[in-house]
């Protein structure tokens, strides 16, 4: 008999959300453990359940799901992670796998096509569209990381990116450094000039590239 995997889903829209839930438990093998609409309460159940699978809208209210994925790794390191997204993307599928996603489904996709790609990873298999493999992205291998990153942040721009990083909206940061909402808005725009960003998908991104080496430095 199969293991019962624990699931937990990240879905920005309720009903959508509890579509899937319905769709996973007439499987006998999935079991629906937690359900959330924000990056934030998903990462903590994660760290509860310490789920088999999580599936997890690319969209959330605190920004793209880049950020959580590195993190829902560290906090349960053989959960598998897939991206449900309105964008059949090669490009997007690769920087999501090379993030530690397991796979992405399209929010079109059918049911059958959901545990199928579910089922897959029991076995150790990550599951495509058949249409990528037409694509001229697909041959294109991944930009490799530039060998040395230097950026310079002061100390309350660190402050305010570590925050970033942890999920924290920008009201608290405002209010935990005693300044206003609209001096974060300053902040971000002088980090993003340094960290050579425009969104804060890539801020958290680089920024996090920007940590590693400084650590592997000291």
């Amino acid at each position: 008999m199969k293991k019962v995997w624990q699931v937990v889903i990240v879905d920005i829209h309720p009903t959508s959300m509890l579509g899937t839930k319905l769709i996973l438990e007439e499987q006998q093998d999935l079991s629906v453990r937690g359900m959330t609409s924000t990056g934030t309460e998903g990462l903590e159940l994660v760290s509860l359940h310490k789920p088999d699978l999580i599936l997890m809208d690319y969209r959330l209210p605190e920004g793209q799901a880049d950020q959580y994925i590195s993190r829902i790794k560290e906090l349960s390191k053989d959960t598998h992670i897939i991206i449900l997204t309105d964008e059949d993307n090669v490009k997007l599928f690769r920087h999501l796998m090379s993030l530690g996603a397991s796979g992405m489904l399209s929010k079109q996709a059918s049911p059958s096509q959901l545990i199928h790609l579910i089922s897959g990873l029991r076995e150790g298999y990550v599951s495509i569209p058949l249409s990528w493999l037409d694509s001229a992205d697909w041959g294109q291998p991944s930009e490799p990381p530039s060998e040395q990153y230097t950026v310079e942040l002061t100390e309350t721009e660190t402050f305010i990116m570590e925050r970033i990083v942890q999920g924290v909206t920008y009201d608290k940061i405002a209010s935990e450094i005693n300044v206003s909402r609209r001096s974060i808005d300053n902040y971000l725009r002088k980090i993003y000039v340094k960290l050579e960003v425009s969104s804060r998908a890539q801020a958290i991104e680089r920024y996090a590239l920007h940590a590693r080496q400084s650590k592997t430095v000291s």
